[in-house]
């Protein structure tokens, strides 16, 4: 890595965390010596870089300093391409057309070696069947995500009979065949996930989630863990009865 690169991306470190960061973190996510990580320190210090900190302690990058824009590595290019190019393929009509968009707009601002690799990267996200046909408007549910509002949904499971929801949408999941809303359900009290194609129809209420969205995320987040721990004990259980 060269060092310039190198400098950068102690920055990027810096600036990702908020509690201090060790000149030993800096060395091994970088893969290089505590001495080189310590002259790094201070050659940006002397730039201007408001670095607070010293050896043996760990170093805070200062509130109110930024990189200039776009001032990406070779993996940070492909790595957004990557996400762009999913976005393209499972996302709805919107955010498909954002995502070319959006590709557009940082080839226009790159510099031509870096706007070459960026165009030209050599990942594929392919999505080999098309998503089954929904009912609602996504844009309209991302929407509601974003202020935080509760949602009216009438769902049907195949086989059953269609229920009417009160839910509290906190996390939309793209996956690679099928779109999945998490949701509090007022009905079931509890925390459910619901498939977008089977939401047969949609009301955004005027009513606001009594929750900030962070913690009802946090909580949805906890929710599916404790459940994947379910399943994988009843699955040890079932395994040591065979």
């Amino acid at each position: 890595m060269r060092r310039a690169d190198r400098l950068l991306q102690i920055i990027q470190i810096l600036r990702r965390e908020r509690a201090p960061v060790s000149g030993g973190a800096i060395a091994g996510e970088l893969e290089v010596s505590l001495r080189t990580v310590y002259r790094d320190m201070v050659a940006l210090e002397a730039s201007g870089v408001p670095i607070r900190g010293e050896a043996g302690v760990g170093y805070v990058l200062e509130a109110g300093f930024d990189l200039p824009p776009l001032m990406f590595s070779t993996d940070e290019l492909e790595a957004v391409m990557l996400g762009l190019r999913m976005v393209e393929g499972r996302g709805d009509a919107v955010l498909s057309r954002a995502a070319r968009d959006t590709v557009a707009k940082i080839a226009a601002v790159l510099p031509g070696s870096l706007k070459d690799e960026f165009i030209e990267v050599p990942l594929f996200a392919p999505v080999y069947e098309p998503f089954p046909r929904e009912h609602i408007e996504l844009p309209e549910l991302r929407a509601a995500l974003r202020a935080g509002q509760v949602v009216e949904i009438t769902y049907q499971v195949p086989g059953r009979p269609a229920e009417r929801r009160s839910i509290w949408p906190c996390v939309l999941g793209f996956f690679q065949q099928s779109r999945v809303l998490g949701a509090w359900c007022e009905l079931r009290q509890d925390f459910r996930n619901f498939r977008t194609d089977r939401i047969l129809d949609m009301t955004v209420t005027e009513r606001m989630i009594p929750k900030p969205r962070r913690q009802l995320f946090a909580e949805w987040r906890r929710h599916q863990q404790a459940e994947m721990e379910r399943c994988e004990a009843e699955q040890a259980i079932v395994g040591g009865q065979a």
